[in-house]
């Protein structure tokens, strides 16, 4: 082989699964639990599932010789539960609510879904053995499912956008609001591909481009993200993307009022605002580059926003990461800006926006 254990589970870890914790109990009525994402359905009739269970491990024993064992598939909010029976020792189900099953078994309370099986045939399959079950209890509750790939615990959502279809054939009509939980659920995996820097996501609200929701990553730029702030639509990367990139009268009239605002505040904006809206349309994406600590953040931060677009062609998302200057170069052909583009250009084509509508869509806003 030209490879080795560590190599194959890296390529095993390309394939995304789901979370279980299989529990079952001896002879004596001990329970035992351990986390395990090699389950799968074998046959509907009968419903036959299996699941792999390493040699080495402290319950093995107890699996091996049990008649019966439950698969408790974990919900999204269950990722103490997994690492709970994913360790050897201690008592792993102190404080887990369970409920007893069939022929004792327990089963844990909260699971996207429970399989209470009766063990019908054991193979041994290398370093584990697999275990064939026959179902013979089910329970579904309407809980979103955990996954694991890539080493690391993930969230899931629907790939397909609901089937909002418009008048037009193959237009799409999805609303703003459903924009955005398709790009709240992706934004774990923009933030993994900007480099795990904070990660924000904007919508136009009933007073200007207000942020909705925060992925900290595992470097937060401070400690201060709060969602439903309002920012600048003159002075932040955010504001200057809808500024850019959205259409319509009630943006030109917020832009206006604000930078009314700034000059009787003798805060004008010297005439760099039109120079921020050229340079944000001439790269696809809005910059704000940091001259001096946040007075939010409390640090130097530079930040990029990138617009997403809906099936009609207009702007219905910003995509923002801020982070600090040492880390987030001001360059426009930096990686993170490069990146950050590239993943608002995918939630846009899902969202049904076609590359021709940017070439005819004229500028939103003036630069008068």
């Amino acid at each position: 082989m030209n490879f080795d254990s560590r190599q194959l589970r890296q390529a095993l870890g390309a394939f995304p699964t789901g979370v279980t914790v299989v529990t079952t109990v001896d002879a004596e009525g001990v329970p035992y639990g351990v986390t395990a994402n090699s389950f799968s359905s074998v046959s509907l009739d009968p419903p036959l599932i299996l699941w792999s269970q390493a040699l080495t491990s402290s319950s093995h024993a107890a699996f091996r010789d049990a008649e019966r064992f439950v698969v408790n598939i974990m919900a999204d909010d269950q990722v103490h539960v997994a690492n709970r029976f994913a360790k050897s020792g201690g008592d792993k189900f102190a404080e887990i609510a369970v409920r007893t099953g069939l022929g004792g078994v327990p089963v844990i309370e909260g699971c996207a879904a429970t399989l209470e099986c009766r063990k019908v045939a054991a193979y041994p399959g290398g370093d584990h053995i697999v275990f064939i079950g026959q179902v013979e209890h089910i329970e579904r509750l309407p809980r979103k499912s955990l996954a694991f790939g890539d080493g690391r615990y993930m969230v899931t959502f629907a790939h397909d956008l609901g089937g909002h279809v418009g008048a037009q054939a193959g237009v799409t009509t999805l609303p703003a609001v459903e924009a955005a939980r398709l790009a709240a659920a992706a934004m774990p995996q923009i933030c993994e591909d900007i480099g795990q820097r904070t990660l924000g996501l904007a919508v136009w609200g009933s007073h200007g481009p207000t942020i909705v929701r925060w992925e900290p990553s595992s470097h937060p730029v401070s400690p201060y993200l709060q969602t439903g702030v309002l920012v600048s639509l003159t002075q932040s990367a955010t504001g200057l993307a809808f500024a850019a990139f959205m259409c319509g009268q009630t943006v030109q009239a917020a832009v206006e009022r604000e930078l009314g605002a700034r000059a009787a505040a003798a805060n004008a904006d010297q005439g760099c605002f039109e120079q921020r809206l050229q340079e944000a349309r001439q790269h696809g994406i809005a910059r704000s580059v940091g001259a001096a600590p946040s007075q939010r953040h409390q640090v130097t931060v530079n930040a990029f926003s990138a617009p997403v677009f809906g099936a009609a062609g207009q702007m219905v998302l910003a995509l923002s990461t801020t982070c600090e200057a040492e880390r987030l170069p001001a360059d426009w052909d930096g990686a993170v800006p490069a990146a950050l583009a590239a993943a608002a250009r995918m939630l846009s084509l899902r969202l049904g926006w076609k590359p021709e509508q940017a070439a005819a869509q004229p500028p939103c806003l003036s630069n008068s």
